[in-house]
């Protein structure tokens, strides 16, 4: 009989000593005779904390990997779909954003547009305070009425001022209230140190982003308003306008960005330069199934900006690429289940797992799993319960949450008393 015992319990997939141990000190009362055994008992609650659900790129921790440097004072380099910096100097640091900020200007008409409060066929007054603005221009006529169509044209595209004041006092009723709304929308979308005190981007102490701040909202305007982004991508736009002596014009200017005329997969975004500021750049090019974010700023000329973003981005796109190593339900690996209905639950990733990583160093990527094993019941499909890690060498660890794939329920009491009494049994048998 106790060889029969023997081989019966050597082959059952239930017997182990530490889950024996666990459901005897459950069910009979034993006390935990060690504090780490004990930890042990209990569900991982903080594997699900081991990092952030990266949805996107906006939650993404600066984890620059570059080999690079840049003549600009500050400089961001951003793979989009991970959100993995490639490149970063200075930028959590306040700058002028100069006309860079009137990208936050379109966000908010952009936002005005997907809501249905106006139309891109809306016309809006021109106004003596918008006529008069000074720095880069639309050459809005004063007393007209121009389509919200051409006002964003000629703000994106021109980089006029004057279409800036058209839009905020004709959809806010004036500036100061359109620039309560960029700030307060700043802080929804995730900008965590900018602050607005224009629409136009013209120098103001109260008026700074940070790099970091001019990426993310690239990256808001391109997932939040697809229909719209168009706009960064055209390269120049004709206003025809009544001139000062009432003969009808065309006004054409083309779109500042150099990126857009060269063979990059640049689309948008824009430009700036004050004198407090330099010349600086947002950039943002597409290639394939990659996007990559560029920011410059403090640069000498506009030559040398043309030529950092250029550089940069090529350098992005041939040094580094994206590798997914698994999709949303893959299957990870098999965990053991405690006390569980099933033996074994799947283990899988909540979202696509895309790392981003220099092409060289492919060959020694390493991917492993950490987790409490074995995994107590009960579970619930997508529940954390540990995180898959990769490494590569010379570059800091890249993590995703590790889930479950399926539901567990807790074994029945009468599995839990025969896993007591088959734990006492193999105890005493050894």
């Amino acid at each position: 009989m106790t060889t029969r015992l023997r081989e019966l319990f050597m082959t059952s997939r239930w017997l182990h000593q530490f889950a024996g141990a666990l459901a005897v000190m459950a069910l009979i009362g034993v006390p935990a005779s060690s504090t780490a055994l004990a930890a042990k008992a209990k569900p991982s609650t903080e594997a699900g904390k081991l990092i952030q659900k990266k949805e996107n790129a906006l939650t993404a921790p600066l984890r620059p990997m570059g080999g690079i440097d840049t003549e600009a004072k500050h400089a961001l380099v951003l793979e989009a779909d991970t959100g993995q910096v490639l490149l970063d100097k200075g930028s959590e640091e306040r700058i002028p954003p100069a006309s860079m900020s009137k990208v936050m200007t379109a966000y908010m008409v952009f936002d005005y547009l997907k809501q249905g409060r106006a139309k891109l066929e809306d016309e809006l007054p021109v106004s003596e305070n918008a006529w008069r603005t000074q720095g880069s221009k639309m050459f809005v006529p004063l007393g007209s009425r121009i389509k919200i169509d051409d006002l964003l044209r000629g703000m994106i595209i021109q980089s006029g001022n004057d279409a800036c004041i058209v839009l905020a006092e004709g959809l806010a009723g004036s500036t100061g209230a359109f620039v309560e709304q960029m700030n307060q929308k700043a802080k929804e979308i995730g900008l965590k140190d900018s602050h607005f005190a224009n629409v136009d981007g013209l120098p103001d102490p109260d008026h700074y982003m940070t790099a970091r701040d001019l990426a993310t909202l690239a990256l808001r305007t391109i997932q939040d308003f697809p229909d719209f982004y168009h706009y960064y991508g055209e390269k120049e736009f004709r206003f025809h306008t009544v001139a000062a002596n009432y003969k009808e014009i065309d006004i054409n200017q083309g779109n500042r960005n150099p990126l857009l005329y060269k063979d990059l997969g640049a689309d948008g975004l824009k430009t700036g330069h004050t004198d407090e500021a330099g010349y600086s750049l947002l950039g943002s090019a597409k290639r394939g199934d990659r996007r990559v974010i560029v920011v410059l700023s403090g640069l000498p000329s506009m030559k040398a900006r043309a030529q950092e973003s250029e550089r940069l981005i090529d350098w992005a796109f041939r040094e580094f690429n994206n590798y997914q190593l698994f999709a949303k339900g893959d299957k990870v690996e098999d965990a053991e289940v405690w006390l569980g209905s099933e033996a074994k639950v799947p283990l899988t990733v909540d979202n696509n797992l895309i790392v981003t990583i220099p092409r060289k160093a492919r060959r020694d990527m390493k991917v492993s799993v950490s987790y409490d094993k074995p995994v107590p019941a009960p579970l619930k499909k997508g529940q954390p319960v540990g995180k898959v890690v990769v490494t590569v060498p010379d570059m800091p660890p890249a993590e995703a949450t590790l889930v479950a794939g399926a539901d567990v329920d807790r074994m029945g009491a009468l599995g839990r008393v025969a896993m007591a009494a088959a734990h006492l049994i193999w105890s005493r048998l050894h």
